[in-house]
């Protein structure tokens, strides 16, 4: 008779690249069952392979409020259980001035993020709940917690998430799920580095900007997600944790190093 599959599962969005994809390569490394959702749905199921055998790959689409319950049922019957969702997945902004922004663009952003992040948590804290408690990270951003010049719509949706972190980390805390998110800050994923390779983004100016002297790598993001959604952050909730290479911590003139 086959023993029963005591480890914990993780569910991540937008898992097939980028910071959610290393997170999920993260919590499988360490034991974890690993359920990756994306919009994507055959990149979902190339990366779950990619962890090898017993993780699952779904296609979701996070604004979609019956496609969300159907991923998430799927991955309860699959695993009997929900232990963390990481609410990973977004979309860019625009480079546009103000004035040039539209509304159909500001509106999709925020729906994905917003939306999505709600729909996510609000379908996975149900079945926490029901098996007697759970972990949500959200990713938020620097845009969340300082001004960056034309990203009205990123900044604002990443707010909301910080908002929502908190208001849901103070809702489901009795209850035993504890809601936290990570704000990352510049961080060298695929998107970025497509972004530098078109001259949207100035890699020396940020450096410069940065405590650390140095952006992010998507694996370091991980770390912190991983941290959240663990047993080892047992009294955290409603929290913002900012891995930004101390980027929102600077506010002088001229370079941190003088």
């Amino acid at each position: 008779m086959p023993q029963a599959d005591h480890r914990r599962t993780v569910l991540t969005t937008g898992a097939a690249a980028g910071i959610g994809w290393s997170t999920a390569r993260l919590f499988a490394e360490r034991g974890h069952r690993v359920a990756i959702a994306d919009r994507d749905g055959e990149a979902a199921l190339r990366r779950a392979a990619e962890l090898g055998e017993g993780h699952l790959g779904l296609a979701c689409d996070v604004t979609d409020e019956a496609a969300v319950a159907e991923a998430v049922a799927a991955v309860t019957e699959r695993f009997c259980r929900l232990d963390a969702l990481v609410n990973n997945v977004g979309i860019g902004d625009t480079a546009a001035p103000t004035l040039e922004q539209g509304a159909a663009h500001f509106r999709n952003v925020l729906d994905v993020h917003l939306t999505g992040t709600f729909l996510m948590s609000r379908t996975a804290a149900a079945a926490m709940i029901a098996q007697g408690g759970g972990a949500i990270v959200n990713l938020a951003s620097i845009a969340a917690l300082t001004g960056l010049p034309r990203r009205n719509a990123y900044g604002a949706a990443k707010a909301g998430i910080v908002s929502m972190t908190r208001s849901m980390g103070a809702e489901w805390g009795a209850v035993g799920v504890r809601v936290n998110a990570v704000a990352p800050g510049y961080v060298r994923t695929e998107l970025v580095e497509k972004l530098i390779a078109d001259g949207l983004l100035d890699p020396a100016g940020i450096v410069a900007r940065t405590p650390l002297g140095r952006m992010l790598e998507p694996t370091e993001i991980a770390e912190a997600i991983y941290f959240l959604a663990s047993p080892a952050a047992s009294g955290i909730t409603g929290s913002v944790l900012s891995v930004d290479a101390g980027w929102v911590a600077f506010g002088a003139a001229g370079s941190p190093s003088g």
